[in-house]
């Protein structure tokens, strides 16, 4: 998907909410593990449709109120092939159903450069290709480029992060001054534009957003912490939003597991759309709509 593409998602669905599928088998819902449980006769595929059958519900729910869903790999990886099988459905259902949504495959990839490229072609060729993958910018440049050579594809690089931790590494400062994260920042706009570069900037972190606009004033940049977290999206936007937006703020659990209760579908949607009448206002307020 391109730039102007994801643009225009964000103005017709009023929305630039991105949901979160970390689904965890310990917080499906019951009722999904039964309606499984009374239609897989085969044991060795049920972990596998447990999560495809609470992803498929829960994306059903939430997209008309999103404009993209990130799922986040160590939640499928930990369950071996039966989760990395789950992961591919879910893919392959957002393609088919809802191809006009972003699709980011969190999985923090990034390695000497003939490993990145073959972590470039596991998420940007093929069956269960998505439009981005979140990269540790950490190794340099060579780790980084293999992921930019993909057409309508993008590199969302670690820049200011939303744990407690962030600060151990992202905020030391060198002699000049110049913070980690500011340095992650200007270097890599050698490497990419803001045609196939975003950056995750954490929702907790707050006026720091006027600084990351400083140094990237066109990119667009991925929030989580947003909820459950602790963000808020009012100061993300006030400090974060940029004419065309520039922003995909990320919810999951907040919106996945609002209710265990038969109702847990419903209750994502509600929530979903909560959120996107926030950020309505929110781009009323940049004139964007």
């Amino acid at each position: 998907m391109t730039r102007q593409e994801l643009i225009q998602q964000i103005r017709e669905k009023q929305s630039f909410l991105c949901v979160g599928l970390d689904t965890d088998i310990n917080k499906i819902p019951a009722c999904v593990k039964k309606l499984v449980d009374d239609k897989c006769e085969d044991e060795d595929d049920r972990l596998s449709m447990y999560i495809y059958a609470f992803n498929k519900l829960i994306i059903d729910a939430t997209a008309p109120y999103c404009v993209a869903y990130k799922p986040n790999l160590a939640f499928y990886e930990c369950y071996g092939i039966e989760g990395l099988f789950a992961y591919h459905k879910t893919v392959g259902y957002l393609k088919q159903k809802y191809p006009h949504h972003f699709i980011i495959a969190d999985a923090k990839r990034g390695d000497i450069g003939n490993t990145s490229k073959m972590y470039a072609k596991t998420f940007f060729e093929g069956d269960a290709q998505v439009d981005a993958l979140t990269v540790a910018p950490y190794m340099g440049e060579d780790s980084v480029t293999p992921f930019l050579g993909y057409e309508g594809k993008w590199a969302i690089l670690l820049a200011l992060t939303s744990n407690k931790g962030s600060h151990d590494f992202q905020l030391t400062e060198d002699r000049q001054g110049e913070r980690l994260f500011e340095k992650v920042l200007k270097t890599s706009q050698q490497w990419g534009s803001d045609e196939n570069m975003m950056y995750v900037v954490g929702a907790t972190q707050g006026r720091m957003f006027e600084d990351i606009r400083k140094v990237v004033p066109t990119h667009f940049l991925l929030v989580p912490g947003v909820g459950a977290q602790g963000g808020s999206l009012q100061e993300v936007c006030q400090y974060g939003m940029t004419t065309d937006c520039g922003l995909l703020v990320n919810s999951s659990r907040g919106i996945i597991y609002a209710s265990a209760g038969e109702d847990f579908a419903e209750v994502a949607a509600q929530k979903a759309r909560e959120l996107q009448q926030e950020m309505k206002i929110e781009l009323k307020k940049k004139e964007f709509l």
